[in-house]
């Protein structure tokens, strides 16, 4: 294909040789020119808009023109003088090369990588490389399946540059591709659009009667569109018949119209399902999932098909939807080019899956394919970069079964049982070396590949020596201590070898099964009960009773071992036990005497200090004895302030316990119905300092819907537990609040959740977060705290589109320094990895992994920590909050009194004992003790 340069300089001179040409082919060709110009000016328009204002087709090197405009860039480019300006552009130039080079060596290494190409693609066409530019846009069409914008500027180029026939028929063809990429009803309409251009010049060679004839066929093709739309159910379906009516001369046909009525009346049960598609947003799937559940059950195949379409215009990077797609044209309609291009068309988009490219590769064997074709699909496959190391022994499976299936087995060897033979040597390599390298495991763990070739080398070729061999390289790769390994290997022996072989694979087994001894043992006496000799039952007797033994007695060692452990385990708690039981006398003892003291010493103290207040430590001691609020009000009404700051009455020990016991007894539970729990949501987390929880939370439910009632919880003392109940009306509200979960109350996260009676209910689990492998989504540590939601977000997206991100929060809402970042697909999450893990964020090194969380630790209940092998766990030794910290002492060091058992500092805490008896020694001092102290100083 020329360039435009070259077109321009050759043109006169080609019309100068032609001569003069007839006045009607010249006005054809104008005429063409004209279509040209158009066609190429409306998809510089649509390109526009569909790119937005920021595309500049005289910035990319394209014109919109071929004649003026070259001219009088030529001109400019004349009368333009080198100045400052050309070292700035050859300095912008090189570097413009040096990102070209590193792209395609990036390139070179994962060919799958989209943004690379689209960077590639966006450079050369910003330096003019028209041939490497064509190129790299056919490289990537052949991956991946390119956008409305992509198509729009090859498009636009092409059509600029296209001079002959043959530049016209190559434009033709890119429309041709576009068009089966994704639908896209521009696109339709320039295809349309080119057929008529390409068939004006033609139209000039045909004679008037055949010109009139073919212009007759094209009114009737028109004609035949026109009713064909209208026998179609299509929204604004009433504006197409005005339209027909208005431009077709003749009345409209009778069954023209009948069609159109059917076709109103099929209308109204589509219109449910479109109309819900036209509320929702994109992407839609699950508004698009029911329709296409509605269309299958009408079962007409050209709709479900034109559906699927629909649907994959905006979900072209969902798996399922491919995969249902697929399964739908394999098992229903089976047309050959139908089905293979559209497993081709899922491979592109989701190259990430291995489900589709095994769908492809078996659809194309299903179609009978040429060989050589399916090898490169697999080839390619291999290339995909899938995300786990499975993924790789499924590709290789799949492909290993479609060469089996080309072998035939009656003969002794053959071209494609060497192929066999030398694909499953390939595909062992290729998982030891490539995949375990990559994924530090071998994703074939108990030996799949190699078996099968085991079975087919036993079963279909009968060469059990190289059988033997296999097995004994899986037996070598960690599989000899399983019982179910040595017993299939002992079947296929059984099946197809000899009965020294099988007792010899049985003794090894006896000797080297570790799970299952007893089943193998069992497996070898029966073979010798059957067929041995009685040497071979007495070796074999002899074998499994001193292997049996040797068991046994490993695991009695085992079991008194774990017996041990549990008796320490139960010795420690019982002694911590009695530990606390003295600490609870002690104090007790403490509170009594105290007690005791404090009326001796109220006179002294009295007397000291009659006119001065009350210190700070009396008066918490007084506000936490809290009385009920009629009695603080009574008090205060008889003593006035005065008198209440000077002499406050404190009640022994064993009053004080009668009133906390009735004043325990006056606050009023809150009742909570069970039959109630669908339309109540438990609420909990909230700040204790939430004054009137029931004004401060109703505004925020009844956004969800009308609240019935909030029921907060209270204390004894009548403080606010941080958790209420909050009922609705109806049940589709309580539905709706649970999304209010972790939304921030007073700088604290809320949490609701569903209200489930837990006694009734006790493997009851509030689902929040999934805890199972989630390949489009991202875990980030190492973040340091101060880094927002939005500061990363704006760093993820660099990598493709973020669909959700979360930060880790504690209970109080604040950073762990972790998130989950959630992308579109499985491809852009990939990619994040590679280029966000190791990032420096503000001096931290970040971790980026695929979100894989563990799964819950479900507590031990106590029947199963009594049981012999139970390890007790810290939380339930030491409490829900681990160890305390009680044991300091808070009295100051200038009023501590020497004991007789000096303590090293920071050393092992004292026994209790010593530990009561200087405390003992030590007398309680009062407040007169302590301002006398003061005094002294």
């Amino acid at each position: 294909m020329a360039t435009a340069a070259a077109t321009s300089v050759s043109e006169p001179e080609a019309e100068s040789k032609a001569g003069p040409k007839a006045e009607g082919e010249e006005d054809e060709v104008k005429a063409a020119k004209t279509r040209r110009k158009v066609l190429s000016r409306a998809v510089t328009a649509e390109t526009y808009k569909t790119i937005g204002p920021e595309w500049n087709p005289q910035e990319e090197g394209v014109s919109e023109s071929d004649g003026d405009d070259e001219e009088y860039a030529m001109a400019s480019s004349a009368e333009s003088s080198p100045g400052e300006y050309e070292w700035e552009y050859d300095e912008e130039e090189e570097k413009n090369q040096l990102e070209i080079e590193r792209l395609e060596e990036q390139l070179s290494i994962n060919i799958y990588d989209y943004n690379c190409h689209v960077d590639l693609i966006r450079l050369l066409r910003l330096e003019g490389e028209l041939t490497k530019v064509r190129m790299a846009r056919q490289k990537m069409s052949e991956i991946f399946p390119l956008t409305e914008e992509l198509w729009l500027e090859w498009l636009h180029d092409e059509i600029s540059m296209a001079q002959d026939g043959l530049d016209r028929e190559h434009v033709y063809d890119l429309f041709e591709k576009a068009v089966k990429d994704y639908i896209c009803k521009f696109l339709w309409w320039c295809r349309l659009d080119l057929s008529l251009l390409l068939w004006i010049p033609m139209a000039g060679f045909l004679s008037p009667f055949d010109r009139e004839q073919t212009f007759d066929s094209q009114l009737e093709k028109v004609h035949s569109l026109f009713r064909r739309q209208l026998a179609i159910p299509l929204y604004d379906m009433e504006a197409t018949f005005a339209e027909y009516e208005e431009w077709s001369e003749d009345p409209v046909p009778e069954s023209v119209i009948q069609n159109y009525n059917k076709a109103l009346q099929q209308l109204e049960k589509y219109k449910p399902y479109e109309e819900a598609l036209l509320q929702a947003e994109a992407p839609r799937l699950a508004e698009y999932q029911a329709y296409i559940d509605f269309e299958m059950k009408m079962g007409d195949p050209a709709r479900v098909q034109l559906i699927f379409e629909r649907a994959l215009v905006e979900n072209c990077l969902v798996p399922d939807l491919w995969i249902r797609y697929s399964q739908y044209l394999d098992r229903q309609l089976k047309v050959k080019d139908l089905v293979l291009s559209v497993h081709n068309r899922a491979v592109r988009n989701c190259p990430w899956t291995v489900a589709l490219w095994s769908r492809y590769l078996l659809a194309m064997e299903r179609h009978g394919v040429d060989h050589r074709v399916i090898s490169v699909t697999f080839e390619k496959a291999l290339n995909a970069g899938f995300i786990q190391a499975t993924d790789y022994v499924e590709i290789w499976q799949a492909y290993l079964d479609y060469l089996r299936r080309r072998v035939d087995f009656k003969q002794d060897s053959s071209k494609e049982l060497e192929e066999l033979r030398a694909t499953f040597t390939r595909a062992l390599e290729y998982l030891k070396q490539e995949v375990e390298e990559r994924f530090n495991e071998s994703g074939d763990p108990s030996c799949m590949i190699m078996q099968n070739w085991a079975r087919i080398e036993a079963r279909l070729c009968n060469n059990m020596q190289k059988a033997r061999e296999l097995w004994d390289s899986i037996m070598t790769k960690g599989n000899a201590k399983y019982a179910n390994m040595w017993l299939e290997y002992y079947n296929l022996e059984r099946a197809h070898g000899d009965t020294q072989h099988c007792r010899k694979a049985l003794h090894r087994a006896v000797q080297c099964t570790s799970d299952y001894p007893e089943h193998v043992c069992e497996v070898l006496l029966t073979m010798e009960r059957t067929e041995g000799t009685l040497e071979d039952w007495d070796i074999a007797v002899q074998k499994t009773e001193t292997r049996l033994a040797r068991v046994n007695e490993q695991r009695m060692k085992a079991a008194e071992k774990e017996a041990a452990l549990v008796q320490q385990e139960e010795e420690k708690a019982e002694q911590r036990k009695r530990s606390r039981a003295e600490k609870k006398a002690l104090k007790k003892k403490r509170k009594t005497r105290g007690a005791d003291k404090h009326r001796a010493d109220e006179d002294d103290e009295k007397e000291w200090g009659d006119d001065e207040e009350e210190l700070p430590s009396k008066r918490r001691r007084v506000e936490n004895s809290v009385p009920p609020s009629g009695q603080t009000r009574d008090a205060e009404a008889e003593t006035g302030p005065a008198e209440r700051h000077t002499s406050v009455a404190v009640d022994p020990p064993s009053k004080q316990k009668e009133k906390a016991a009735a004043l325990k007894r006056d606050v009023p539970r809150v009742p909570h119905d069970s039959s109630k729990d669908s339309i109540t949501v438990f609420v909990s987390n909230l700040p204790y300092s939430l004054g009137e929880p029931d004004a401060k939370l109703r505004p925020l439910f009844e956004a969800c819907g009308e609240v019935a009632e909030i029921r907060p919880i209270f204390s004894n003392r009548g403080d606010f537990r941080g958790y209420c109940y909050v009922e609705f009306k109806d049940e589709k509200s309580a539905l709706q609040a649970l999304e209010l979960d972790r939304k921030m109350v007073e700088g604290r996260p809320m949490f609701v959740s569903p209200c489930v009676d837990k006694s009734k209910n006790p493997d009851f689990k509030v689902f929040r977060y999934s805890t199972a492998l989630e390949k489009h989504k991202l875990f980030v540590s190492g973040l340091p705290f101060s880094c927002t939601k939005e500061e990363l977000e704006e760093i993820c997206k660099a990598h493709g589109t973020v669909k959700d991100l979360r930060l880790v929060t504690n209970r109080a809402g604040k950073p762990k320094g972790l998130a989950y970042v959630e992308y579109e697909n499985e491809s852009q999450a990939s990619q994040a990895v590679m280029k966000m893990d190791g990032m420096t964020i503000r001096e931290n090194v970040i971790k980026v992994a695929i979100s894989n969380p563990p799964q819950r630790k479900v507590p031990e209940k106590p029947e199963a920590r009594k049981a012999p092998g139970g390890p007790m766990v810290p939380r339930q030794i030491y409490g829900a909050r681990g160890k305390g910290r009680t044991q300091l002492s808070l009295l100051p060091r200038a009023l501590q009194r020497p004991s007789a058992t000096p303590q090293a500092e920071n050393g092992p805490a004292p026994s209790p004992a010593v530990t009561t008896s200087a405390a003992t020694e030590a007398p309680k001092m009062s407040n007169a003790d302590f301002a006398k102290l003061l005094l002294r100083k």
